[in-house]
């Protein structure tokens, strides 16, 4: 996908945040749209269809949390990628934004290089959509890869994107035993810098979508991970 086919939003309240953060991604040759606010970011979001959205933690009407996990709700919407933009940097702030469905997690002040740079290794993925499209079967329920799709008794879960690629991941190779800087790299690139604890936070999420009996049944899902 080339560069000006990728559709971005930006949200935040501060016209400032916006306009920087806007000319530097506008520069590499990105559509950029932008919300000031939850509630707005889930209209425009609903209208565009955006590959990308960052998004602001602390925002007036409705703040990010709450507009990630509405947008996670919406079926057109779950493969669009979601990444936090905050002054916040505590740790429980950052569990809290990956279990609200965000993909990442970047914290500011940041300079504009980097930013991009994070951009690109997070839209990156987009490139490698039709790769290793396959569709696994394991322990009763069908992955999907291309379709972004979980299968269980005829009925759809709907994963984040994260959730998803680390379900994959395992799922695909049962009974291994992963390293964490192996996940880490592979789910969510080696530009991207996430702890470890992040893979935590998302098996957790996954066992509780999944269900823990299913998820034991599939070997080496969450029990073979090297600490």
């Amino acid at each position: 996908m080339k560069k000006k086919e990728i559709r971005i939003l930006l949200v935040d309240d501060e016209p400032d945040i916006l306009e920087i953060v806007g000319y530097n991604l506008s520069q590499e040759g990105y559509q950029i749209s932008t919300a000031e606010n939850g509630k707005d970011a889930i209209a425009k979001a609903k209208k565009e269809q955006p590959h990308l959205i960052i998004m602001d933690v602390m925002m007036p009407e409705m703040d990010g949390m709450e507009a990630t996990e509405a947008i996670r709700k919406i079926p057109e919407l779950n493969n669009v990628i979601i990444t936090f933009l905050t002054a916040r940097s505590e740790d429980y702030s950052q569990v809290a934004g990956f279990d609200a469905g965000a993909d990442d997690y970047i914290t500011k002040p940041i300079k504009p290089k980097l930013l991009v740079s994070k951009v690109k290794a997070l839209l990156r993925r987009l490139k490698d959509e039709g790769k290793n499209a396959e569709t696994l079967n394991v322990g009763g329920i069908e992955i999907n890869r291309e379709e972004y799709k979980i299968i269980k008794d005829d009925e759809e879960i709907i994963l984040p994107r994260k959730e998803f690629e680390l379900f994959y991941l395992l799922a695909s190779k049962p009974g291994k035993v992963f390293k964490r800087e192996e996940i880490l790299d592979k789910v969510w690139g080696n530009e991207v810098i996430v702890g470890g604890r992040t893979i935590d936070v998302h098996i957790r999420k996954l066992r509780e979508k999944i269900g823990e009996e299913l998820f034991k049944t599939i070997k080496g899902v969450g029990y073979k991970i090297e600490v």
